[in-house]
């Protein structure tokens, strides 16, 4: 009950923030509740698989998702995430919590220079420029960032969202808007792949699996109602501070 109870509040505070919050999940199941690493990267990809339908489909009505773009990538994405959930069984529990936690600050560090610096050219598309959507160049690159998101995903156990919208800006050419809603389509087969390699080698607790999933949808929905009455300044820096605090706890707290 404890276990959903706090769930409850991270799905609030991640609702609120509207941020991914898998690798907190993370933090928060092995900080606070002792989980073992590998379940509780397991259950946490796991979950996202029905934290993200909604999401998903959000944003497909809303024109916000490029469907050719999203199922390649993340039909590559799903094998690259199968096989870093074999990966990932083979690190000790230390050497994964430590790459995990690397990973958290480096969404941090990503999602703030991204928010101060929104005029970098990596961070939007030229003027006039299509999408890549045809020919050989886009299947090759299809693959290439499916299989290295996935692989990221699966092995440390968080999302990726921010490396997958990176991908898609710097790879595809596609605009800002699209490419959020595109990630939420290519996380699904993602997570799905990679919670089932978990569960394959054992790493997904059922009864913990409901509790973090029940606490973070209801959460979450309750959240997001709350997000258009925080300052902008407020919101930003939350979304920066809530992977890179989680982050460096699971480096600095020794369990």
């Amino acid at each position: 009950m404890l276990v959903f109870l706090t769930m409850l509040a991270m799905g609030a505070l991640i609702g609120f923030v509207g941020a991914g919050g898998a690798g907190v999940v993370i933090a928060v199941l092995t900080l606070v509740f002792n989980v073992p690493i590998h379940t509780a990267v397991g259950t946490s990809l796991a979950a996202m698989i029905f934290t993200t339908v909604s999401g998903a489909f959000s944003h497909f009505r809303e024109g916000n998702l490029n469907v050719k773009v999203g199922a390649a990538v993340g039909i590559a994405g799903a094998a690259g995430a199968f096989l870093g959930s074999k990966i990932s069984t083979l690190f000790p529990a230390a050497e994964l919590k430590y790459c995990t936690a690397s990973m958290l600050i480096a969404s941090a560090v990503l999602v703030y220079t991204r928010l101060s610096y929104p005029n970098l050219p990596l961070f939007h598309t030229k003027e006039g420029q299509k999408p890549v959507t045809e020919g050989a160049r886009f299947w090759i690159l299809a693959v290439l960032a499916g299989i290295g998101n996935g692989l990221l995903s699966g092995t440390f156990g968080f999302g990726a969202a921010q490396f997958i919208q990176l991908s898609l800006l710097i790879f595809f050419a596609m605009p800002l808007f699209q490419s959020v809603g595109t990630t939420m389509l290519i996380i699904l087969p993602i997570a799905a792949f990679g919670g089932f390699g978990y569960l394959l080698s054992g790493y997904l607790d059922f009864m913990l699996f409901i509790q973090v999933l029940l606490g973070l949808m209801i959460g979450a929905y309750t959240g997001a109602k709350f997000t258009r009455l925080a300052p902008r300044w407020f919101l930003k820096w939350m979304m920066v501070l809530l992977p890179g605090v989680a982050g460096v706890l699971m480096i600095v707290v020794k369990r």
